[in-house]
């Protein structure tokens, strides 16, 4: 592989010019590869042995083979303000085709100044770029659609925030970028033609299948719906919380898509915020499902001139996939919860058995993610020890053994998340320039659900809790 195994193509720039511009990625003085993700280059097709000793590619100080970068325009609503925005610090290099004909996108993150900066440096600090590389590699092993990270490359400039930090660029593959925030921004600023454009792409991009459909844009709306429902109901599963879902960070493809004030939660709490920014809780753990519906209804609106020609009939079509979007996040939900419990069929009261575990794992401030896992909930407490009665009792009616029901539950409970203070301690040390706590991290998340006595355990409650930040 001469060229390193790129096999870049171009689809994106063949929709209107409103939808990008132009953009190479600033220079990277000294380039210094900081971590190389070899099992995802060998699956793009990408030659590891060759690329993972070069960081100027992965810094943005040479573009690889066939790359014709690009910042992509969209707006978004943000904490429900609609604002315009676009590839403030990222570029687009182009689609890579894998061996199997799979399209991916490759987009540097972090590499300085765009068009679309808003008064922003454009670059990125090394903290948070490795931050978004762990999380979304727990995610990918919980088996959660997400972006992925590449390479997370130091690029040899400083960045300066409250104080000087190394900077660095993100490496990150998506399916696309195609967000609900570029349906938003066509609305707003494009023709109606510019709207038709971008549906017809995406449709082509991720949803071939109803393309010669009269009911076509229906039928992208409900196809979103689906893999928007299906993934918040797969966050709350594992207790994680996004913490920004702003309509520019919910992708169409259903991959989760930003990894700035995510967390997950270690004591149950619905209420769980982690963001510094998100005073009222909008974005809370249990507020999640909820904002889904929000933004795809945001989706809904700018596409209403291509649901129907008469608009009230178009808002009926619109509000229909809203009730699919629900329906759907109801049955993934409560599908996933019986998994956790060990129950292979359905009973009607399963909804307030699973309720009734909640209350109590709120009540008595339990790990989330141990508590399903083990099920091993103090015996002395008198609440728990008639629950377990009913739950033993739920298990002993269907039509399978206590171990086909103790495999299922295993397949649905991971003993081994992104605990908040291990992800803290591992950044700790990589400030320094000491990655072996990282890279023992990965491992472990790598097998989430074996039990490792280190990353299963949860932190000490604190009077302040935990608080993430908006990365830059």
């Amino acid at each position: 592989m001469q060229n390193g195994g790129w096999n870049l193509e171009h689809t994106y720039t063949e929709l209107p010019e409103i939808f990008y511009r132009g953009q190479n990625p600033a220079i990277a003085p000294v380039p210094q590869m900081v971590i190389f993700n070899e099992n995802l280059a060998e699956f793009l097709g990408l030659d590891s042995d060759r690329l993972k000793d070069r960081p100027d590619i992965f810094a943005g100080a040479l573009l690889p083979h066939g790359a014709k970068p690009i910042a992509q325009a969209y707006a978004g609503y943000q904490f429900g303000h609609f604002t315009m925005l676009g590839d403030g610090r990222a570029v687009l290099l182009g689609e890579q085709i894998t061996p199997v004909g799979n399209r991916f996108d490759i987009q540097l993150k972090g590499s300085g100044p765009t068009p679309f900066s808003r008064n922003g440096d454009g670059y990125a600090a090394l903290l948070p770029m490795l931050r978004e590389y762990i999380i979304s590699e727990a995610m990918y092993h919980l088996g959660i659609p997400t972006t992925r990270s590449l390479a997370v490359a130091l690029t040899g400039n400083n960045v300066y925030r409250e104080k000087v930090l190394q900077g660095a660029v993100l490496t990150r593959v998506a399916s696309s970028h195609i967000r609900v925030g570029t349906f938003n921004y066509a609305s707003a600023f494009g023709s109606a033609e510019d709207i038709r454009a971008l549906a017809d792409y995406s449709i082509r991009r991720h949803f071939p299948w109803p393309i010669n459909s009269k009911s076509k844009y229906v039928e992208f709306l409900r196809e979103v719906a689906k893999l928007q429902a299906s993934l918040i109901a797969k966050w709350q599963l594992v207790g994680f919380v996004h913490g920004v879902m702003n309509t520019d960070n919910m992708a169409i493809s259903g991959e989760t898509i930003d990894y700035g004030p995510c967390a997950f939660m270690d004591f149950y709490n619905p209420d769980t915020v982690f963001s510094s920014i998100d005073t009222a809780g909008r974005y809370s753990y249990k507020s999640q499902p909820k904002i889904g519906a929000w933004n795809l209804s945001r989706l809904a609106e700018a596409l209403l001139s291509l649901l129907h020609i008469d608009e009230n009939e178009a808002i009926d079509l619109a509000n229909n996939e809203i009730k699919t979007y629900w329906e759907c996040y109801d049955k993934n939900w409560l599908s996933g919860m019986r998994g956790k419990l060990g129950m292979e069929n359905e009973e009607p009261e399963d909804i307030t058995l699973i309720s009734e575990l909640l209350e109590l794992m709120k009540k008595y401030e339990l790990d989330y993610t141990n508590t399903f896992h083990k099920l091993s909930m103090p015996k002395e407490l008198p609440d728990f020890s008639a629950w377990q009665t009913k739950w033993q009792a739920r298990l002993s009616r269907q039509p399978i053994s206590q171990q086909d029901a103790v495999d299922i539950m295993q397949k649905h409970n991971p003993a081994t998340i992104p605990r908040n203070h291990r992800v803290e301690e591992a950044l700790a040390a990589a400030e320094y320039g000491d990655y072996e706590a990282m890279h023992t991290l990965l491992a472990a998340l790598s097998k989430p659900y074996i039990e490792s006595e280190i990353y299963s355990q949860h932190p000490e409650p604190t009077a302040c809790g935990y608080q993430t930040f908006c990365g830059t």
